[in-house]
């Protein structure tokens, strides 16, 4: 895929699903072909990323204070029906985990990764269009 088609991507999905967006862009930029809020029983997925013999659900917490236990047996539950690995994403500085669901995570194989909003390619996305 071309570059120019891969920016007007991240750009539709930024505009359309804001914080999820951003971090499905990231995985376009990757190579992996999205889909954004993909359902299953237990909730949609916000992030299913597949390719490179790879299947990914992504989940998005972007809420001020301690992710709890709940959130993670259900992306779990959602990784298992749709047999992909599970990944965690913080987005922003105010989501934390405790010292618990941090070991929660690692028992369950989940992979945890942190996206601050000050982390996007200006070039592509300028701040003030968001």
């Amino acid at each position: 895929m071309s570059l120019a088609r891969i920016r007007s991507m991240q750009k539709k999905l930024i505009r359309r699903y804001r914080e999820i967006g951003i971090v499905a862009s990231r995985y376009v930029e990757a190579g992996l072909h999205v889909r954004v809020m993909h359902p299953t029983r237990y909730g949609h997925i916000h992030v299913l990323a597949t390719g490179n013999r790879q299947r990914l659900a992504i989940d998005v917490y972007k809420n001020a204070g301690e992710v709890d236990e709940e959130f993670v047996n259900r992306l779990v539950e959602k990784a298992r029906l749709l047999k992909a690995k599970p990944i965690l994403i913080l987005y922003g500085d105010g989501p934390r985990i405790s010292g618990d669901t941090y070991k929660k995570l690692i028992e369950l194989g989940v992979k945890v990764r942190r996206i601050k909003s000050s982390n996007l390619p200006t070039e592509a996305f300028p701040r003030d269009k968001l």
